[in-house]
């Protein structure tokens, strides 16, 4: 077990690195708060636990090697990156022209099924090639290869990843889920929230589609 764990410095220099990378908001952080403030805080949670349900996906990808095929094939990276996009941008549309959502009589959206929640944050995790590549590039740079089981040095890392990830994404959906219940106190906030949300999806599907185009 010792092999599969880094040294205990270049474990800390990996949570560091971790907790300033994490605690900078980006996509999936802008995701999750949305949700929260849409839906309330325990639906922010369940789509943390969509997200990095994929997030496993990705460093179990990056420990065997196959999202070196993200990296070296320009057609894969594309396919993953507009799919994630498009989807994004489909969630963006739905909620400004499906159903209105908003009840005058008990003045609130209505709630979504938590295994909705969980697939949606699930895929759109899944479908960011951006994600694979980043777990592809960093985890290695903390891998100790004179220990040997490279493969299992990165998936470790990657579960701790995950698990920092966990804990400082909640705290971002409990705290927008706390100012969700102040903002759903206002009837005009209701009615501007499907605009406001959506918005906030496509906003992020044009940002996958559009932001580093030139493949590194």
């Amino acid at each position: 077990m010792d092999l599969v764990i880094p040294s205990l410095t270049n474990l800390s220099l990996f949570v560091s690195a971790t907790l300033v990378l994490l605690l900078v908001p980006g996509p999936a952080v802008l995701y999750i708060f949305a949700r929260s403030v849409e839906q309330g805080r325990s639906a922010g949670l369940v789509s943390i636990l969509g997200i990095h349900t994929a997030t496993l996906v990705h460093v179990a990808a990056a420990a065997v090697g196959l999202s070196a095929l993200l990296a070296s094939s320009a057609l894969a990276f594309s396919v993953v990156k507009y799919a994630g996009a498009a989807y994004l941008i489909w969630l963006g549309l739905k909620k400004l022209f499906g159903p209105f959502g908003y009840s005058r009589r008990r003045g609130r959206l209505p709630t979504r099924n938590r295994m909705r929640l969980f697939r949606e944050g699930f895929i759109v995790n899944l479908l960011n090639p951006k994600t694979a590549l980043f777990f592809l590039a960093f985890l290695p740079q903390f891998v100790e290869v004179n220990r040997g089981h490279v493969a299992m040095q990165i998936a470790f890392l990657g579960l701790v990843y995950t698990a920092i990830g966990v804990l400082t994404d909640s705290s971002y959906a409990l705290a927008a889920g706390t100012a969700g219940k102040w903002l759903k106190r206002s009837p005009a906030y209701l009615k501007a929230e499907r605009w406001v949300s959506g918005f906030v999806y496509i906003g992020l599907g044009l940002t996958a589609a559009f932001a580093g185009n030139q493949k590194k």
